[in-house]
Parts: structure tokens; C-alpha cells; sequence
């Protein structure tokens, strides 16, 4: 079944700066994931975009955005300052909780690479306003000091040849004390560029929202 989605570009007002951001509608969404990209990325990034088109299907509207302005993007550091992502992700889910076509709905996290360090500690920060998160080859442990405060369902993805990085999720996951769970998709490296890859990623995500993505 195709579900019906509407895709526009907009503009987040968040008072001091303002960010650009593509929003998928679906109809009759079950909830809005927000993504937070990893560093050197933006709403414009090739994977989350796909896997975004591919939430849409399964009945999620979806917000990909630039987490910094673009002054600030010009700040090398900046794309690497946790605590600064973080409270610009925060700002932007209490923006998205005010914008009528979607406030109503539960929200979600999916964050890719470095920007699952900033979908965790934002999760942490937002308490029960965020009812799921899933993070892409992520580096939770960036957010390692407080990870022990996040109780929102977390779906770790981990390629299979990214052996670093699978440790590191590992030490992550044994921090939150919440529902987590990590899976390995065999085959997979850091990006999951290789064919069908982020087909399974996308699987994955879309069947962990359906579980905890709930008003």
C-alpha cells in the first residue's frame, strides 16, 4: 500500500537564527521523526533522506534540518559540540511541537553518526516528550555522561565490518539503564552503502517506531 505524503522545504524560526528543513507529511502519520545528522552533514544528506522516503511509506512524517546555521557551520568545532547540537535539537522539538501540522503527533529521534550522540542527550533532556529513538553507525558514546539518564527506547544499528564502532555501541548500551537493543546488520560498513543495506536499516527503524512510537 503506497501512503499518500506531501514534501515541502521550510524555514524553523527559532528566534535568534533560523534553520532550513525538509518536512515529509504522510497521511494519517502515526508520528514525526526528527532526524539529527552527523557532523559535515545536512537536511540534505543522501542516506537520511532515503530512509526518511522510506518512513514516509510506512505511515511516519518525517523533519530533516540543518542543525546549525550557516554562520555557524563556518565553526569547524561546531559540527563537533555535542552539548551545542543537543540544545539546538532541543529547540527545534518544542518548535516542531508548536507547528500545526504536526504538534500533535509523538515524536521520535533517528540520528545518524555523530547525530546520535545529540538524539540521545536531547531524549534525555525531553523525558517522555520522545517516545523512540534510533541511531544509524552512531557514536552514543560522545554522549556517554549521560546516557545513564536516557529512558526513551533505544534501537542501536550497527554495520557489521564497523568493528569499532560496534564496541562503542556496545559500552553505550550497557550505560542506558532503558529498553535498548542493538543490531548488527551483517555485511554492512560505517555508511551502509553497500546494495540493500539501508533497505534493512529503514526495516529496522520503521518496525522499532511502530512498537514505541505511541501518544
Amino acid at each position: 500500500m503506497v501512503i499518500a505524503q506531501t514534501y515541502k522545504e521550510i524555514e524553523i524560526d527559532l528566534g535568534k537564527i533560523s534553520l532550513k528543513g525538509n518536512l515529509r507529511l504522510a497521511d494519517h502519520p502515526k508520528g514525526i521523526i526528527l532526524f539529527s545528522h552527523g557532523s559535515g552533514s545536512s537536511r540534505l544528506s543522501i542516506r537520511n533522506n532515503y530512509v526518511a522516503s522510506l518512513l514516509v511509506e510506512q505511515g511516519f512524517s518525517s523533519l530533516l534540518f540543518d542543525l546549525l546555521s550557516t554562520k555557524e557551520d563556518m565553526i569547524y568545532e561546531n559540527r563537533f559540540d555535542i552539548e551545542l547540537l543537543t540544545e539546538r535539537l532541543v529547540q527545534v522539538t518544542k518548535w516542531s511541537m508548536k507547528y500545526d501540522e504536526i504538534k500533535k503527533l509523538p515524536i521520535g529521534y533517528f540520528g545518524a553518526s555523530t547525530g546520535a550522540a545529540s538524539a540521545l542527550s536531547a531524549a534525555a533532556k525531553m523525558g517522555k516528550t520522545i517516545k523512540a529513538v534510533v541511531s544509524r553507525g552512531g557514536r552514543p558514546d560522545l554522549a556517554m555522561p549521560i546516557l545513564k539518564d536516557v529512558k526513551t527506547p533505544t534501537l542501536l544499528i550497527v554495520g557489521g565490518n564497523d568493528d569499532v564502532v560496534i564496541e562503542l555501541n556496545k559500552k553505550a548500551k550497557a550505560v542506558i539503564e532503558g529498553i535498548c537493543e542493538l543490531k548488527i546488520v551483517e555485511g554492512a560498513t560505517h555508511l551502509f552503502a553497500e546494495a540493500g543495506k539501508l533497505e534493512i536499516v529503514s526495516k529496522l527503524t520503521a518496525e522499532w517506531f511502530d512498537k514505541y512510537l505511541k501518544k
